[in-house]
């Protein structure tokens, strides 16, 4: 072996002994800081379930990247044409400091919702409706969804926009989701899917349950239809659809477009790329969680009423 290799077999072997001493302090450390920090699962376990018994939830549960799902309305248009920095950030300003005022919950589609809402012909100058979000839209001040109710056999549909002035209360009296972003199907199905008693008592939810999915399937009546539903891809709505005329039939399969899901640009240009949403909902979060402590609170404060005896 030369002189060369053996000083380069000498360096590599004292590399290797030091690298192996550095290991072995960091271990003999780590060994003796781990029982001052040591948690066992039961000691866990017993925080959880006195966090759940006051009813308090951590910060981190819900931070700002899933507020993309509970205040979607944050987010800009994304069609470039409709785009503005500056109105996009005053709009949010202004939408923080009107949820002071009227205190606006979490709801999907599929949330059944009480609005009181501003009437000057109403006999106390304001009315409330109570029915199932169909459809929520818009972004900015422009945020709208609409509630559908069957009254008197009749169905009845009303739009309100959220951060309408004439809005005095909104209240979700059940908070849940359903199989599809949109629910207009209901308006072709059996009155009893969408008939709900105005007063219907509010449904509250344990302390960090995640918000539950409704399953239910809902059918179709008998044709005509006010949409061609079987066009559509959802999944919340059952038809004989093997009943329909054969030109029909056909115009379905050349109305298919099973390739959309996979086209990457489509996707982009009808989405906000994921870190304008992290900026967006990073910016507005300490307001939005501040307002949801405060919510949380009235919450625990609601009055017990006594229930009464009927003769």
């Amino acid at each position: 072996m030369s002189a060369v290799g053996r000083v380069f077999t000498q360096n590599l072997l004292k590399n290797y002994h030091t690298f192996k001493t550095l290991v072995g302090k960091q271990a003999r450390c780590l060994g003796t800081q781990a029982p001052e920090n040591k948690t066992t699962e039961t000691d866990k376990g017993s925080d959880k379930n006195n966090d759940d018994v006051l009813g308090f939830s951590k910060p981190q549960d819900r931070g700002p990247q899933e507020y993309r799902f509970i205040y979607p309305e944050f987010l800009p248009d994304p069609a470039p044409e409709h785009r503005n920095y500056l109105r996009e950030r005053l709009e949010r300003m202004d939408m923080l400091s009107r949820r002071k005022f009227v205190d606006i919950p979490e709801f999907y589609v599929g949330s059944i919702l009480a609005v009181t809402y501003s009437e000057p012909h109403a006999p106390g100058k304001s009315n409330r409706f109570v029915g199932i979000c169909i459809q929520r839209t818009g972004c900015g001040l422009r945020a709208a969804f609409i509630l559908r109710n069957v009254v008197d056999h009749q169905g009845v549909e009303v739009r309100y926009d959220m951060y309408d002035p004439a809005i005095q209360k909104i209240e979700c009296l059940r908070l849940e989701k359903r199989l599809d972003d949109e629910l207009f199907y209901l308006r072709d199905a059996p009155n009893e899917f969408s008939t709900f008693p105005f007063d219907m008592d509010t449904e509250y939810l344990p302390e960090g349950t995640p918000v539950p999915v409704n399953k239910t399937i809902v059918p179709l009546k008998p044709l005509p239809w006010g949409a061609k539903w079987e066009q559509s891809n959802m999944k919340g709505l059952s038809a004989n659809f093997s009943l329909l005329s054969a030109n029909r039939l056909r115009k379905r399969d050349v109305s298919a477009k099973p390739w959309e899901k996979y086209d990457l640009m489509k996707i982009y240009r009808e989405t906000i790329p994921d870190e304008e949403q992290q900026a967006i909902y990073s910016e507005v979060y300490t307001k939005l969680h501040s307002l949801e402590i405060s919510r949380k609170k009235l919450k625990r404060k609601r009055g017990f009423l006594r229930p009464t005896k009927k003769a």
